[in-house]
């Protein structure tokens, strides 16, 4: 995934209302940025990081700037959750997901579900099999046992919850249904489930995998030019 336009880099001010970031350009202007990110942003919200934002020419835009990654300990971070959905769209186009290689029909934002959700994508081949597929922003990690570790989730979320229940009715019904977990740095070896930030999603994360859910992790190359889906990553299997 390509950005339009090179970023502009900046240092971050402060994050407030979920949505907002006042950011201050190398030239020292302090800009309002938009923030896609509504969750915790935990280990990413520290006054003085260098931070990057993309600039829109639109006129019906409230904010011209949107937030677009972090650098942390050296590592640059994808923080706008609206590009991982972007980059495995992308790799699906381009055949880069080996998991989902029989697949060449794809829907977005589809109605699934008891509880009216939307699928991020609706996958079939040509004899109508059809796979559900999932897609998680993933950003934050701690060193464990000496390895880098992507964390998922690290707050609590209701919402991926049902999303996961939601998907496990999917496989009953003898569909196919796959978790994708967009891991925005390119530093980890592996992804675990945060047990100790919201313990019902790991827990319920492993009886979906029990009940035939796959689950599939990728880091990815955060750059000021773009973001590539990179390498499959370790997924821990346990809590």
């Amino acid at each position: 995934m390509i950005f339009s336009s090179k970023l502009i880099e900046g240092v971050l001010v402060k994050r407030y209302k979920r949505f907002f970031a006042d950011i201050e350009l190398l030239d020292g202007q302090v800009i309002t940025a938009h923030c896609a990110n509504t969750g915790s942003m935990r280990g990413v919200l520290s006054a003085g990081n260098k931070v990057w934002v993309s600039k829109s020419d639109d006129p019906k835009r409230k904010l011209s700037y949107s937030w677009q990654s972090v650098e942390v300990d050296g590592i640059a971070i994808g923080i706008n959750t609206h590009n991982p959905n972007k980059l495995v769209h992308e790799a699906l186009v381009q055949r880069k997901i080996k998991a989902l290689l029989s697949y060449n029909h794809i829907r977005s934002e589809v109605k699934y579900g008891e509880e009216n959700s939307r699928i991020d994508f609706l996958l079939s081949d040509d004899e109508g099999r059809l796979c559900y597929l999932e897609v998680k922003n993933v950003h934050f990690s701690m060193e464990e046992l000496g390895k880098k570790t992507a964390i998922f989730p690290d707050s609590v979320t209701a919402r991926g919850t049902k999303h996961l229940n939601e998907l496990m009715g999917v496989v009953a019904q003898g569909h196919r249904a796959v978790v994708v977990y967009c891991v925005q740095r390119s530093d980890c070896e592996r992804l675990r489930f945060g047990v100790e930030f919201d313990p019902v999603y790991a827990t319920t994360a492993i009886e979906a995998m029990n009940k035939g859910v796959e689950m599939f992790s990728y880091s990815c190359k955060v750059n000021p030019d773009g973001i590539v889906l990179n390498g499959l990553m370790q997924l821990i299997k346990e809590i």
